[in-house]
């Protein structure tokens, strides 16, 4: 085992594609002169898409010829695939394909290509704002750097040393001397992996399965003040980001203990059938697909099948908690009762 805080890579700054580059490049002159400003990730896109046509005259090509032709975005996914997304991510997946298809009116495998990229292969590296580029800039494609793995267990330290002048990441948690070396993306869940880098991590700790707004609307159509409930947890941000704070409050009533324990696993019902349906779904197309669409049918699988376990393991803790037969479960609180005004 390596020392912890090992340096694992150290990259020189002329070796990191960036904004700097393209605009010391032939392309300069052009990116400058226009008056719309080009964002940071077009402008590397841009680049991208010329050094790769101008091939071994590039001096970037053995960079170039090392990155995958194809990737797994969800927003280069195919229509039927798109479609056995969980909803969440199919709503993000279709943004990020109408971002995309912004960037370009033809060339679309070109850009496809150069946008996914720069999207699952950068570093991330503050640049100083110019008058050329709008928006942040802090995208840096790193050769080699690239290559090593996510691993969620693995903790590394990564940021450019301004001493150095070269961009490093150094291990925390130790590498295992003479196996591959693995770095962490970071804290991300499986569906963010799959947005932002095309994969999925196995037994992932950070994965979490996302209740779509509208399911959780059709599991409480008797909730006469649900719609005042949604407005209050999202103006306290509580949907997302801060519901574990609440968890760790004062706990509510008994009663009202119970039913949401009803409701979380009717919850955890309804998504385990639709992951099963979407499952057998992918089954089907697996059998009938061609390569490309294949690979990102596996990937899809995967996720599919992380959630699966996911809702496996809540329903039999959910299961845990209920009374037992004899015991009545209540009905949902009556939506005048001032202890909580939200469950």
């Amino acid at each position: 085992m390596c020392d912890p805080c090992q340096l694992i890579i150290s990259l020189p700054e002329s070796c990191l594609l960036t904004t700097a580059t393209v605009l010391s490049s032939y392309l300069g002159q052009y990116i400058k002169s226009w008056k719309c400003r080009l964002s940071p990730l077009l402008a590397l896109c841009v680049f991208l898409v010329c050094e790769r046509h101008r091939g071994e005259a590039s001096d970037w090509f053995p960079y170039i010829d090392a990155l995958p032709t194809t990737y797994t975005c969800p927003a280069y996914f195919a229509d039927g695939v798109l479609a056995v997304l969980p909803a969440g991510v199919r709503r993000r997946a279709s943004e990020q394909r109408r971002a995309v298809r912004e960037l370009h009116s033809s060339s679309r495998d070109f850009f496809g290509w150069a946008w996914c990229s720069v999207n699952t292969r950068s570093v991330f590296m503050s640049h100083p704002s110019n008058n050329f580029l709008s928006g942040q800039d802090h995208y840096a494609l790193a050769p080699f750097l690239d290559l090593l793995n996510h691993r969620p267990d693995v903790q590394v330290k990564a940021s450019f040393n301004d001493a150095t002048r070269c961009y490093e990441i150094r291990s925390v948690s130790g590498t295992v001397r003479y196996q591959q070396a693995f770095i962490n993306y970071g804290s991300h869940d499986n569906q963010r992996l799959l947005l932002e880098y095309g994969f999925v991590a196995p037994g992932n700790p950070h994965s979490v399965v996302y209740v779509d707004a509208d399911l959780l609307c059709d599991v409480l159509r008797g909730d006469r003040s649900l719609d005042q409930k949604r407005k209050f947890l999202k103006e306290n941000n509580f949907v997302h980001r801060q519901w574990k704070a609440v968890l760790l409050g004062q706990a509510v009533c008994e009663e009202r203990e119970e039913w949401s324990v009803h409701t979380a696993e009717t919850l955890c019902q309804r998504l385990l059938q639709d992951t099963n349906a979407a499952l057998e779904k992918i089954s089907d197309l697996l059998r009938q697909c061609d390569p490309a669409v294949r690979e990102q049918l596996d990937v899809v699988q995967s996720l599919r099948q992380e959630e699966r376990c996911i809702l496996g393991r809540c329903l039999e803790a959910l299961r845990g908690t209920v009374r037992q037969p004899d015991e009545a479960l209540p009905c949902q609180p009556d939506d005048n009762d001032d202890d909580d005004a939200v469950s």
